[in-house]
């Protein structure tokens, strides 16, 4: 039985696979299917050079050094793993400055060290969804232990002067930690001259697959170590135990390496289409676009349709074209999106707001089907 599936416009949820990351998958799964940490065969020796060779390609794509990732389930374990790993071992500082606009995956991990006794100090994005270096500044104090800032918004694609806090980190002696899942693949990322000292991204969000992700973690630096947060088997240096995920990593390089080589290109092509979009709706519908005059993503799209006078947009739209109203992973937020609401939108403005995510697989005439089903509704 096939469906009819609305036109996939949710990339920032999660991308499709692409089709040459599964067929570099494949024979790992039903060939070359050993465990990487088995040393006595050659089944676990070629397991464990594909990792090898997917941990340089990912390596690569940030300019670190394979020793230097963690391999784990995605993201959100990254993110748990590099907060509550940090804090196991801090002494005297307990202060860790946030911003209210990141994801759920960082804020619900601050709220649970700060019942543990840290200091977590949230600022409020700008208006525009910018970060105010000055009002970060202004917030470290001799007890700061980290900063945590995610590279670019995942809701609204603001990209945030991750290099600027970098330097106030590192001129300070603080750890700065950051989010880089939707920023990694899709504009280029160093985490050498960004002064980041770790950071969490994931494979689904570059046309891999699920089920992996990556922490990175400067070497040779005293202020930092990680404490496990699974143990029991003492894999990747004991710095996350339990079987390696092989076809899964194996994607995850493939993904890293077709992003590196094809980032350029691609990112034009979608920015050119998101820009069509957005100049649509606001000249024909009146729509806004959050953040607009802020440096962004080439392929996110945060848009207020200021003309809607429905009551329930999302549902309006799901048979037609598949978007979101924020985060995936925050979706079931009561009274609409926690990054909106930060930024000091009011609750009207929010409920008329949708993001729309455009990705490797989107054409013109997807553009063109979300246009005309947004005329609709709101006219």
């Amino acid at each position: 039985m096939s469906l009819n599936l609305p036109v996939y416009l949710d990339y920032a949820s999660t991308t499709p696979v692409d089709k040459r990351v599964l067929d570099k998958m494949l024979p790992y799964f039903d060939q070359y299917y050993g465990n990487a940490s088995s040393k006595t065969h050659a089944y676990g020796w070629m397991a464990d050079e594909a990792v090898k060779i997917a941990g340089e390609q990912i390596a690569s794509l940030i300019n670190s050094s394979t020793e230097e990732l963690i391999f784990t389930s995605g993201a959100t374990e990254s993110i748990n793993l590099a907060l509550r790993g940090i804090t196991e071992y801090a002494k005297e500082k307990k202060q860790i400055i946030s911003f209210t606009s990141e994801h759920r995956a960082v804020l619900d991990t601050l709220i649970h060290l700060e019942k543990k006794g840290f200091q977590i100090t949230l600022l409020n994005p700008n208006a525009d969804g910018s970060i105010d270096l000055t009002l970060l500044s202004d917030n470290i104090t001799s007890s700061t232990l980290m900063i945590v800032c995610m590279y670019a918004n995942n809701e609204t694609g603001v990209i945030h002067p991750v290099r600027k806090i970098g330097e106030i980190a590192e001129k300070n002696q603080i750890i700065f930690f950051c989010d880089g899942t939707q920023a990694v693949g899709k504009i280029p990322v160093d985490v050498l001259e960004d002064n980041i000292h770790m950071m969490a991204f994931s494979s689904h969000k570059m046309y891999g697959p699920k089920g992996a992700g990556t922490l990175y973690v400067r070497r040779k630096n005293p202020r930092i170590d990680v404490a496990a947060q699974i143990t029991g088997g003492g894999q990747q240096l004991d710095r996350r135990s339990g079987t390696m995920n092989v076809p899964g990593i194996v994607g995850f390089g493939e993904a890293a390496r077709i992003c590196q080589s094809e980032m350029m290109s691609e990112s034009k092509r979608i920015l050119d289409l998101k820009i069509h979009l957005e100049e649509k709706l606001m000249n024909e519908l009146g729509a806004s676009v959050h953040g607009i005059k802020t440096d962004r993503l080439p392929n996110i799209t945060n848009v207020c349709l200021n003309n809607y006078k429905g009551s329930s947009l999302i549902p309006s739209l799901c048979n037609h074209i598949a978007v979101s109203a924020g985060s995936a992973c925050s979706s079931g937020e009561a009274g609409g999106s926690h990054v909106l609401k930060a930024m000091g939108l009011s609750a009207e403005s929010i409920k008329k707001t949708i993001r729309i995510s455009l990705g490797r697989m989107t054409t013109k005439e997807d553009v063109y089907e979300a246009i005309q089903q947004l005329k609709m509704i709101c006219h």
